[in-house]
């Protein structure tokens, strides 16, 4: 099949995905797709991606309203407060993988809202591992820890650092969101000036 016709089956393909946020493994690797070309949906079903946030340090987590390391939320919205405006964000991904979180995006909006004033972006709720795995955490995942271990989702509140450039740095579940080794790579990781 040349080239343009596989496109366009493709790109019919990848528009109908793009509304539910999903684009196979498959056409990522066919169509090249970068971290920013992922498509995601807001908490609030709008489609979007990691392109609005290129220019931003990125510090994307896989979160849960139920957990033990829920109060990391805490954390992470001190952070947003403290770097927000100089060029970071946070970008909170509910997921249920771990069987703990809210079972609506609404539940979960009022949760982190009410319970820890989130005012950082938060996606609609996702898989991190396995068949059913969110093209994003797919490609996250391919990046080690500080052990040198890649794979899978260990639990709620692993933590990848995206720096503008692309980098991609991985921390555990129980690396706080403020740990000297998170705090020092946002801000060798910002903007020049901010």
């Amino acid at each position: 099949m040349p080239y343009l016709a596989s496109r366009t089956i493709i790109d019919g393909c990848s528009a109908w995905r793009s509304l539910s946020g999903l684009v196979s493994r498959f056409e990522a690797l066919y169509l090249s797709v970068t971290l920013n070309d992922i498509p995601l949906v807001t908490i609030d079903g709008e489609s979007t991606s990691l392109a609005q946030y290129a220019d931003k340090v990125k510090l994307i987590v896989n979160v849960a309203s139920r957990c033990g390391l829920t109060p990391q939320y805490e954390k992470l919205e001190e952070l947003q407060r403290t770097y927000g405006g100089r060029g970071f964000t946070v970008l909170g991904f509910p997921s249920n993988q771990f069987l703990q979180e809210l079972s609506s995006s609404e539940a979960i909006k009022e949760f982190c809202s009410t319970t820890y004033g989130v005012t950082f972006p938060m996606f609609e709720k996702i898989r991190v591992n396995g068949r059913s795995q969110h093209l994003l955490y797919a490609e996250l995942t391919k990046t080690a820890d500080a052990e040198g271990k890649a794979g899978k989702v260990k639990w709620n509140f692993e933590k990848f650092v995206v720096t503008p450039d692309g980098e991609v740095h991985r921390f555990r579940p129980k690396v706080e969101p403020d740990a000297p080794e998170i705090v020092d790579l946002i801000e060798a990781s910002l903007p020049a000036g901010s």
